[in-house]
């Protein structure tokens, strides 16, 4: 895709106008957005993507377009596994809930600035070196192998270097003074919710060691990866407050994204071994690849719904099992002790000493 420069331009202005109106919307009332606040913002946003990519299909052909929709979707389905962390961050600088809107939008500009950088680099490194495809190919491979084998290590945030470098350079005050970033008391200091805007915004960079590459195995094109990038990345604010509950339940997210990422590891690798001559090593076409994508989230999500449904009832189960015991122990107790009563009350009395 040979874009001009007003493409681009265009592009990144229209997110602009739609982050802008954003923020506006989350500075001017700050509050715990409602489930149906959250579904019209996560419906809008996923209808402004599956728009952007319907017109990529009728203007640049179906090879581009459903290079978009593949990599959306990855980048989509690794940013609800990474809302987790995000509620572990939450919870840990003890984010007040009123505010909590306005951390994550931040946090997802400072994403989006970060990895425009890295997926300019990533385009340019993978343009001069094709050997960089066997290295995000078996990075992927090692990454879904450490998802599916490491997964208690996610159940703690631990900080990042460039955020305690924040905490140990910047003054920090110890309580929050509203959403402000910064106050006065006898010298300028942040404020935790500074602290906390730095950690979401660098905590993703990381994520995106993981996703970046993932979506290069999709797309060569830079501007799909970027488009792809900035629309999933849109609605994780309303998408955090509209499924936090149900993060719980995808109890086989992460071995689904294990398998999305070997197939797209693997898939790299050999399309790596065919541009260099293996006859052998077959090209994956991007719908073979959609498929695989779309089918493996569509299972994992359904096996984990039917999996919590199946554990809320057998905890039910136990639960009544368990208040059955109870009562039936303290009927027991009850009636030893009435009959011990009976016994006692028809003792005869003990004759008196002479």
């Amino acid at each position: 895709m040979n874009l001009p420069m007003w493409i681009w331009l265009a592009t990144i202005g229209g997110f602009c106008v739609v982050l802008a109106v954003d923020f506006y919307l989350v500075a001017r009332n700050p509050h715990e957005p409602s489930f149906k606040e959250c579904v019209g913002w996560v419906s809008l946003y996923v209808c402004l993507a599956m728009a952007f990519g319907v017109g990529l299909l009728v203007l640049s052909g179906p090879a581009h377009g459903g290079e978009f929709f593949a990599g959306w979707i990855t980048e989509y389905s690794l940013s609800v596994d990474n809302l987790f962390v995000f509620l572990l961050i939450m919870s840990r600088f003890r984010v007040p809930r009123e505010y909590r809107q306005k951390v994550l939008l931040i946090g997802i500009v400072l994403a989006l600035l970060l990895r425009g950088g890295f997926i300019a680099a990533g385009a340019e490194a993978v343009a001069r070196f094709d050997w960089l495809f066997y290295v995000f190919g078996a990075f992927l491979v090692y990454t879904a192998w450490k998802l599916i084998g490491h997964e208690e290590d996610d159940a703690e945030f631990s900080e990042n270097i460039a955020l305690r470098t924040v905490r140990r350079v910047l003054p920090t005050t110890d309580t929050y003074h509203g959403a402000r970033l910064t106050v006065h008391h006898g010298r300028r200091m942040v404020t935790p919710m500074l602290i906390v805007m730095v950690a979401i915004g660098t905590t993703d960079l990381l994520f995106a060691l993981d996703s970046i590459p993932a979506i290069f195995g999709l797309t060569k094109e830079p501007y799909l990866v970027f488009t792809a990038n900035a629309f999933a990345l849109m609605g994780l604010r309303q998408l955090f407050f509209l499924i936090g509950g149900l993060l719980d339940r995808l109890v086989y997210l992460s071995k689904g994204l294990s398998v999305v990422l070997a197939f797209i590891g693997v898939k790299l690798i050999l399309e790596a071994l065919h541009h260099d001559g293996v006859s052998w090593a077959p090209e994956i076409p991007i719908l073979v690849s959609l498929g695989v994508i779309v089918g493996t989230l569509a299972v994992t999500t359904v096996l984990s719904l039917i999996k919590s449904a199946r554990d809320a009832k057998a905890e039910k189960a136990s639960e009544r099992g368990t208040e059955k015991a109870t009562e039936k122990a303290t009927e027991k107790a009850t009636e030893k002790a009435t009959e011990k009563a009976a016994e006692q009350e028809g003792e005869p009395e003990p004759a008196a000493e002479r």
